[in-house]
């Protein structure tokens, strides 16, 4: 699944566990207003609501993209 490059070295876009909104869990990369970074999966996976389209995630970012906007990339979903 991993379609972005990871450096390695950088400290400024990390992987993080989230909260992500989204009906299309096909999706790869989210817009930052459709994530909100928790501190663990735990409570990632405590905070999800599958019935309202709040998945948890791993993910990885912000990175701001050609268009201005700051991205998450999916790394994994924490649920199936």
């Amino acid at each position: 699944m991993h379609e972005f490059p990871i450096d390695p070295d950088s400290d400024l876009v990390t992987r993080q566990f989230a909260l992500v909104f989204t009906h299309n869990r096909r999706r790869s990369r989210f817009p930052e207003n459709c994530v909100r970074i928790l501190e663990s999966q735990e409570q990632a996976v405590a905070g999800a609501d599958p019935a309202q389209g709040v998945h948890p995630a791993l993910v990885y970012g912000p990175s701001r993209s050609s268009e201005g906007l700051r991205l998450y990339y999916l790394v994994k979903w924490l649920s199936n």
